[in-house]
């Protein structure tokens, strides 16, 4: 199944120039339908709101983090199905292993790249 490069992605960061990065990367892999929201409490809100394909969320940010906000996205029988991928600049195992337990579909860690983001989206959603 190809993937549908209109689809709507939702990218949450609580960082203001990483929202612009994401944004930037996901344009370069000619993604055009991207909502931002600043934290997880935005993310939800918007969440249940608005139809979205793809949350491609931070881990560290206040006041809700991005494992918080997938332990909500998951427990929600409305929005529990959307693909979640977290990023973050922690590698710990632990972190990758709390992720992985809380249902997150895949895991970036900072720095990367345009080629690493498709990558994790490949094998979330299928090649593009």
């Amino acid at each position: 199944m190809a993937v549908d490069m209109n689809m709507s992605i939702l990218v949450v960061d609580d960082y203001k120039t990483m929202l612009r990065i994401l944004r930037n990367l996901l344009r370069q892999l000619n993604f055009s339908n991207i909502e931002e929201a600043s934290d997880g409490a935005d993310a939800l809100k918007m969440l249940r709101k608005t139809s979205i394909d793809l949350i491609i969320s931070d881990w560290n940010m206040e006041p809700m983090t991005g494992i918080e906000l997938l332990h909500e996205v998951r427990s929600d029988d409305k929005l529990k199905h959307i693909p979640f991928i977290m990023i973050t600049a922690e590698s710990k195992s632990e972190n990758v292993i709390a992720a992985k337990e809380a249902g997150v579909s895949n895991y970036i860690v900072k720095p990367f790249n345009a080629e690493t983001l498709k990558s994790k989206i490949v094998t979330v959603l299928g090649d593009f």
